[in-house]
């Protein structure tokens, strides 16, 4: 009987999935590397994705800077994305958004001053959503209200 539960509870733990977004570019809390910047070849870095909660029928992503001198901006906002394992560097798998440069498109980093912090965030939604490309993030945001299954973040560091 010991040995049953400790089997059960073994499962459990295997089957607990938990939404993760790495890159090979760079870690958690590592320095974005120039070429997925303004500074080089301005294209977005691969992301993996793992994790993905049953009942995802799409991925949100949104890249923002919050040490922006006036408010935060935003480099990708991207939506209705396929809930598979990676999105390939320099690609769009989804609908793009209008981000802080009025481009519908990533606008890599590219601080003017100081170190600053880019948050990739991923989103897990049980839905499509129904915008034009061209919406903003808070549009996106809106629209995620009530459809969220689990999020996960990727912070990268950059400093010219």
């Amino acid at each position: 009987m010991r040995i049953l539960i400790l089997i059960a509870l073994a499962t459990l733990a295997i089957n607990k999935k938990k939404l993760s977004i790495t890159s090979f570019a760079f870690e958690n809390n590592g320095r974005i590397p120039e070429r997925y910047t303004c500074d080089g070849k301005n294209v977005n870095p691969e992301l993996l994705i793992k994790g993905i909660p049953d009942g995802t029928k799409s991925l949100v992503l949104i890249v923002d800077d919050p040490d922006a001198s006036e408010e935060t901006f935003d480099h990708w906002i991207m939506w209705n994305i396929p809930a598979g394992g990676k999105l390939s560097e320099n690609s769009a798998s989804g609908i793009q958004g209008n981000n802080s440069s009025g481009e519908n498109k990533y606008t890599g980093p590219c601080p003017p001053t100081g170190l600053h912090h880019y948050h990739f965030k991923l989103y897990a939604i049980d839905i499509l959503l129904d915008l034009k490309e061209g919406s903003g993030k808070k549009q996106v945001m809106k629209a995620m209200e009530g459809h969220l299954l689990e999020r996960a973040e990727l912070i990268g560091l950059y400093e010219r």
